[in-house]
């Protein structure tokens, strides 16, 4: 179903609020199924992101990165494949330039990572472009991945858009990503309200959006997560704003 198109009338709770879906493709209200395969992908949780220009603001890094460790832990003990990805760039370049120490991943993250993780280097936002992803996911039968890690507003919100035409139901963990501010002649934005923006847009129609916690729970019951779809969440847009 296109974007933006609404299949028939959408069900509304008692006072009008709109009755949330499991998070399915292309904006349809799908029930996601319990048995789907998870990967659990570590996005760029690299030097850079701790220190200098593009140190993350929200949720503070060392917060993000302590969430982002329990993933892994929780992922070791139910079996879900760990994918773990570095951004490079070539050398020289100001940041993220390959061998240097703000390339490399944070060091906790080095220590916790299980023998058998994959690794993926990548040149752009998504992990899927010129990458091996989607073959590694094929390969272990995984239909769904859990994307943690930064920015939310770069390679965070690429990959959820780049799995949509792959097949690959997204799943974005909000404790254990995070943003930085941004300004620039188009406007400026602190960075809570740019990681709060994407994470309602991610859950509107592109990912199922939850907290750790939540996840947690979801994996080791075998239970996929709830996200909302485009439809509901521009009606009770509507009824709140």
């Amino acid at each position: 179903m296109p974007t933006g198109q609404l299949a028939g009338p959408l069900p509304v709770r008692d006072g009008g609020t709109p009755v949330e879906h499991a998070a399915g493709h292309h904006g349809e209200c799908s029930e996601a199924q319990a048995g789907d395969r998870r990967a659990l992908v570590l996005v760029d949780i690299q030097n850079e992101y701790f220190n200098g220009p593009l140190e993350i603001q929200h949720p503070p890094r060392d917060q993000a990165l302590s969430q982002i460790l329990r993933t892994i832990e929780v992922a070791r003990e139910a079996g879900v494949p760990i994918a773990a990805v570095q951004h490079e760039m070539p050398e020289g370049a100001p940041v993220f330039a390959s061998g240097t120490p703000g390339w490399e991943l944070h060091s906790d993250i080095e220590a916790t990572l299980p023998e058998g993780t994959k690794r993926i280097t990548k040149n752009y936002a998504s992990i899927f472009d010129d990458t091996d992803a989607l073959a590694w996911l094929k390969e272990n039968s995984v239909d769904t991945v859990t994307l943690v890690g930064f920015m939310t507003n770069n390679c965070v919100i690429g990959s959820a858009v780049g799995a949509e035409p792959l097949g690959i139901t997204a799943e974005v963990l909000s404790d254990a990503t995070g943003a930085i501010s941004i300004a620039n002649e188009a406007g400026s934005v602190a960075a809570q309200q740019v990681h709060e923006t994407l994470m309602a847009v991610l859950n509107s129609n592109l990912a199922a959006v939850a907290t750790t916690d939540a996840w947690a729970e979801a994996v080791r019951s075998g239970s996929a997560l709830q996200g909302s779809d485009l439809g509901s969440s521009a009606m009770q847009g509507r009824s709140e704003h």
